[in-house]
């Protein structure tokens, strides 16, 4: 993946300050839970910006911050715009971030193999091979012959 140009960068960056506090300052909506913008990639000729977004809560609730992230999403992009003095203010696009549930199943996934590890390893305690302990042909006993 190419690097992205600073300038994009530094204005994607500008643009997720911007939106987490209107978020947190002006948008009133009760349906918006806590929720984290986690990052803002931006296309290189800065029209269209998606937004990745967390939050806590059950299933409900972060589906009603997504309802409220749709319904304020004209608002904040003419703050953007406003705030960051851009001609063009970007298409603001929400999608939700994916990976604390990844993060999540990972180190379940994690903790299922260390069970399964202790598991074998307390079975395998006082075990004896079935043939010989070193089963393998050594020279020095093949010379002696």
């Amino acid at each position: 993946m190419n690097t992205p140009n600073p300038r994009v960068a530094k204005l994607a960056d500008q643009i997720r300050v911007v939106v987490a506090e209107t978020l947190e300052r002006r948008v009133k909506d009760p349906r918006l839970g806590f929720v984290t913008i986690t990052d803002v990639r931006l296309t290189g000729d800065s029209r269209d910006a998606t937004l990745f977004w967390t939050a806590m809560g059950t299933d409900k609730e972060i589906a009603g911050t997504a309802a409220a992230l749709e319904s304020a999403k004209g608002m904040l992009r003419s703050t953007v715009g406003k705030r960051l003095k851009l001609r063009y203010a970007p298409t603001l696009t929400f999608v939700r971030d994916a990976t604390p549930e990844t993060a999540k199943s990972i180190e379940d996934a994690l903790a299922r193999a260390a069970a399964s590890d202790a598991e074998i390893a307390r079975r395998s305690q006082g075990a004896m091979p079935a043939g010989e302990a070193d089963p393998y042909r050594h020279r020095d006993e093949d010379e002696a012959e």
